[in-house]
């Protein structure tokens, strides 16, 4: 049996380009153009930022098979289907009602009502393309570390933080567990909604029993290594903020600006 890695427990391995980053020049990049992007209305612009966005990630990060299904069907049926969506509730006195696509009675779907649809939903494709630039290279871990060193964010709510996060694959190992156990147990077996309330129910106490178990483990080793008595602490893994993390983010607020003012969504 393999043993699952916890995924804020250890540090990233050396990868490709991104991987190699600091987490928040991989942040402080795309910020800029994710919040601009709420404000352009246009299809032009949110495409060009998707395409840069995919470029950046698959010259960048590991193509893992959750990745790949992620960046090229769920983003793209997601944004479809929101667009499709709000096309419908488009108002049709502030479209363009030139060219009509379906009429149905008295309601009528033209192709303005469609274009700022899918120009909505363009728009978040592109902001969550983005936002993959950091979220796929970078670990809870490395993230944490980076705020605390780089940010003087306070120990004390970072890795309090960390610690947090990492309850989550604890939980799910422990479900996985209280699983098998009860599998050999045989208990709650049976089919339909009934059987699947009664498991469900089954796991919820040994599962708090063992949040509790966890968290008193936790409160315990932090008080062991002092944690919170001095201003500050020694870091084993260093996150400095190197010369190639500047230039990264240079050039992506030039391309970014360059982009912007290129096209320029907005109306004087």
């Amino acid at each position: 049996m393999t043993a699952a890695i916890d995924p804020y427990a250890v540090a990233a391995p050396a990868g490709r380009w991104l991987e190699r980053l600091s987490p928040l020049a991989k942040l402080a990049g795309p910020l800029p153009a994710m919040l601009l992007l709420i404000f352009t209305r246009d299809l032009a612009t949110p495409a060009v930022f998707l395409g840069s966005a995919y470029v950046l990630v698959l010259s960048g990060a590991r193509l893992t098979g959750r990745v790949a299904l992620l960046l090229f069907v769920a983003v793209p049926v997601g944004a479809a289907v929101i667009g499709l969506a709000l096309s419908l509730w488009a108002d049709p006195e502030r479209v363009d009602q030139a060219v009509p696509i379906l009429s149905v009675g008295d309601w009528t779907i033209y192709l303005g009502a469609i274009e700022v649809g899918l120009a909505t939903g363009l728009r978040l494709a592109a902001i969550l393309a983005l936002g993959f630039i950091a979220g796929l290279t970078t670990t809870g871990s490395d993230l944490v570390r980076a705020l605390v060193q780089q940010l003087r964010v306070p120990y004390r709510i970072g890795y309090t933080a960390l610690a947090a996060f990492r309850f989550v694959p604890r939980f799910g190992y422990e479900l996985e567990v209280i699983r098998q156990a009860h599998r050999v147990r045989g208990a709650h077996v049976g089919r339909g909604p009934v059987a699947a309330i009664a498991r469900w129910w089954g796991y919820i106490v040994p599962l708090l029993a063992g949040a509790i178990r966890h968290a008193e483990r936790l409160a315990l080793a932090m008080d062991a290594r002092a944690f919170g008595a001095h201003p500050d602490r020694t870091e084993r893994h260093l996150l400095p903020w190197r010369r190639r993390d500047t230039v990264f983010t240079a050039l992506f607020w030039i391309a970014s600006a360059s982009a912007l003012i290129a096209l320029f969504p907005w109306t004087l």
